[in-house]
């Protein structure tokens, strides 16, 4: 897979922002979902809008979820969302934003809170 991803684990990776052309691949690669966490047009316009990657996921088989996230405001709430996602989509799971790095971030947080609720 030409796209650089960073498996997280064995059901979630992350990469760097994705354009609706790169869905095939992505589905190719053996994706079942992807989380797009970067907000629409946070790059500026030459940023490929969520609705269109969604259009390309869906076209590709995959399930597409958009949860923005903005960078270095990351809120509970955020955290909450993502663990929800991750034990609710199909996996294996892709998640992207700009790095990566935003994604990686949350699906620790979401891990801290998947862990607890298995605890509990």
């Amino acid at each position: 897979m030409s796209i650089p991803v960073v498996a997280m684990s064995e059901i979630l990776s992350v990469a760097p922002q994705l354009r609706p052309e790169d869905m095939a691949t992505v589905a190719q690669a053996g994706f079942r979902s992807v989380i797009i966490n970067r907000p629409d047009l946070e790059g500026g316009p030459e940023q490929p809008l969520s609705a269109d990657v969604l259009a390309a996921a869906d076209a590709a088989g995959l399930e597409g979820i958009y949860q923005p996230v903005i960078s270095g405001a990351l809120t509970q709430a955020d955290a909450e969302r993502f663990a929800e996602l991750v034990q609710t989509l199909p996996q294996p799971i892709l998640a992207f934003c700009r790095s990566g790095t935003r994604c990686s971030i949350l699906y620790r947080a979401a891990s801290e809170i998947l862990g607890q609720e298995s605890a509990d």
